[in-house]
């Protein structure tokens, strides 16, 4: 998938790379737990699906989005159709949602040795 992503995922993340959404930085096919995320901002903890026509499996949809909600991050689907004809619309519908939503608590991936940097405080 990753080198090979439809046209409205290469439209949608002409839009989401480099932080241009508000600032918010997201990743394109993230690995999220046991599955993959078309994107995935990390600060807010979004996940972004593109669903198209032959996504028609809602209770597997569902069952992977329950399995991601206990991992902490909300779900998010966009239909191809509207990436194509209403592109503003989802920039908005997605910047609502990420300014609505708390910044993730997660820790730093290289933490600093026990008391280094803690001098004079």
């Amino acid at each position: 998938m990753r080198r090979e992503p439809t046209a409205p995922e290469k439209r949608l993340w002409a839009h989401l790379s480099r932080s241009q959404l508000g600032g918010f930085k997201f990743r394109r096919q993230a690995v999220v737990g046991h599955y993959i995320a078309d994107f995935l901002c990390p600060a807010t903890g979004l996940i972004v699906e593109v669903d198209g026509d032959t996504h028609a499996d809602t209770d597997r949809d569902n069952r992977r989005d329950a399995a991601l909600a206990e991992l902490g991050f909300k779900v998010v689907h966009i239909a191809n159709t509207d990436v194509m004809r209403n592109i503003e619309g989802v920039l908005a519908h997605l910047l609502g949602t990420l300014q609505a939503m708390p910044a993730r608590r997660t820790p730093h991936p290289n933490p600093s040795p026990e008391g280094e940097g803690l001098e004079g405080l």
